[in-house]
């Protein structure tokens, strides 16, 4: 696979990875075909090992999203904008610290976010407990999902 394809691939991931973000975009489902396209132009073993373990990991997620309470972000209070700070942090996080950043970067950005929204301490912790509450524990797992398939094709991209 030339380093322009490869290039086409991230950047489908990246899409996906901000779709996760937006409900009505299907992230998973696009994350999941970048890794099928690559898988079937690079003939590798480790290219079809990386889908497989992308199909269980999303697959797992799908079934674990039936047990976490729906997306309901305008129950939370918070803007639109926390919550896509968040989950950008959550991004950035997954590759500075990895896996453990994902989850560390969401949660502080909206936590951040709302206690200057907010104006105080303990305001930004009883919004971030509703935001958590209403969206981020079952965005968190899908884009915590989707951080590692990710991570995965990009480790056998790199060493692989």
């Amino acid at each position: 696979m030339s380093v322009w394809q490869l290039v086409a691939v991230g950047a489908v991931m990246l899409l996906g990875l901000v779709g996760v973000l937006v409900p009505v975009v299907p992230g998973q489902a696009i994350i999941w075909a970048a890794v099928l396209w690559w898988a079937l132009t690079d003939p590798a073993p480790v290219a079809w090992g990386v889908l497989i373990g992308a199909t269980c990991v999303l697959l797992l997620n799908q079934a674990l999203k039936a047990l976490m309470p729906s997306r309901r972000p305008h129950e939370s209070g918070a803007p639109r904008r926390t919550l896509m700070a968040g989950g950008l942090a959550a991004i950035v996080g997954f590759f500075v610290i990895p896996v453990v950043g994902g989850i560390l970067g969401y949660v502080g950005a909206v936590y951040g976010a709302e206690r200057l929204r907010l104006g105080s301490r303990a305001a930004g912790r009883t919004s971030l407990r509703s935001v958590m509450r209403a969206t981020g524990s079952s965005v968190l797992l899908e884009l915590f999902c989707c951080l590692l398939v990710v991570g995965a094709w990009l480790g056998a991209v790199l060493w692989g």
